[in-house]
This record gives C-alpha cells, sequence and structure tokens, in this order.
C-alpha cells in the first residue's frame, strides 16, 4: 500500500514533516515567506493587501511588548512565533478549528514545539506567559475587526471581549506588500533571538 506524503518542502530546500517535525528543518525565512502570505479572517479584510498573519504576529508582538514592563526577549519572541505553525497549515477561523476539534490542535501542537525547541524556546510556553500571549493576541483581533474587517464595536466586544480604546489607540494597522512584511517579520526576530 502506498504511503501517503505527509511533508512540505520549503522554499529554503528543507522538507517539513507535518505529522512528525523536527526543528531540524524548520527555518525563519520559510515561517517569514509562508506566513507573509497566508490571509487572516479568510481574506475578508479592506485594502489592497491582505492582512497576512505575519503582520497579525508583529501585531501581538508589539502589543505584548508594551504591556508588560522589560519583558523578557524570549516570551516576546514567544509572541512573535504564537502563530508560526500557521505558515505550513494555513489560518483557519476559530469556528472552523472547533468543528474539525483535536486534530487540528494535535498537529499544531506538535509543530509549535518542533518551532519552539528550534529557536531556544521551551516546548510548552509557562501558563502565565501564554495567556499574557492570548490576551494580546484578543486585543489584536478586536483592532484587526474595528480596523479593517467591518465589524462594529458592539459585535468586537461580544467576540473578543471590551478593549480599553485609550490602549489601542496605540495600535494601528497600515497593510502592506508581502514582501515588506516579511522582512519586518525577519528584522524583528533577528532583535528578539536570544
Amino acid at each position: 500500500m502506498k504511503k501517503n506524503r505527509a511533508w512540505q518542502r520549503m522554499l529554503s530546500g528543507r522538507r517539513l514533516d507535518l505529522l512528525d517535525p523536527t526543528p531540524l528543518d524548520i527555518e525563519v525565512e520559510d515561517i517569514a515567506h509562508g506566513l507573509s502570505f497566508v490571509a487572516r479572517w479568510n481574506g475578508q479584510t479592506n485594502g489592497n493587501f491582505p492582512y497576512s498573519v505575519a503582520e497579525h504576529s508583529l501585531l501581538v508582538e508589539q502589543i505584548y511588548s508594551k504591556s508588560f514592563k522589560n519583558p523578557e526577549k524570549k516570551w516576546c519572541l514567544a509572541a512573535l512565533l504564537h502563530d508560526a505553525p500557521e505558515y505550513v497549515i494555513g489560518d483557519m477561523i476559530s469556528p472552523v478549528k472547533s468543528a474539525i476539534g483535536s486534530g487540528y490542535q494535535s498537529l499544531e501542537n506538535r509543530l509549535s514545539s518542533a518551532i519552539n525547541l528550534r529557536f531556544g524556546l521551551p516546548t510548552k510556553i509557562p501558563d502565565k506567559i501564554k495567556k499574557q500571549i492570548k490576551k494580546a493576541d484578543k486585543i489584536s483581533a478586536w483592532i484587526e475587526a474595528i480596523q479593517i474587517a467591518g465589524f462594529s464595536k458592539n459585535e468586537a466586544d461580544k467576540l473578543f471581549g471590551g478593549v480599553d480604546t485609550k490602549e489601542i489607540d496605540r495600535f494601528s494597522i497600515r497593510l502592506r506588500p508581502p514582501i515588506e512584511v516579511r522582512e519586518n517579520y525577519i528584522s524583528r526576530f533577528n532583535e528578539l533571538i536570544i
């Protein structure tokens, strides 16, 4: 019986086994490239460029970094990489993830662990840090919903929780070409890598 292929060839030349990923086959350039072409909100955003997962990740890291006094670089890096598995498995909106169930979450967790190992982070991010990153992620989603996805404030509040508008005034979304986002992602990664 023929075995199904479970690996993805990356532009770096690496072959990443999606079912059993190894840190040796992960490169930040592949992550940045892939994420810069993956559209958030299933592409249902205003503007001339899609709002990419790379751009979202940069915003989450920025929110996380500005939310705490002198955050450790490794946790800022964890915030930047929080959606990194999506460079090979894509971005699915939460309702679809829920419908798919534990299989998607298991795949995402294996990829996250390999990515974290590759870049010197623990395979399991401490719960306290994970909650802080999730809070930054929700703030980012709220900002995105209001600024580019056509949601009303009431809709965004219901889905993502209320956000202090004084806090979010510091953050705005500027849609840009994927190459620019990719370069910015790699640059920020290089500032944070230990």
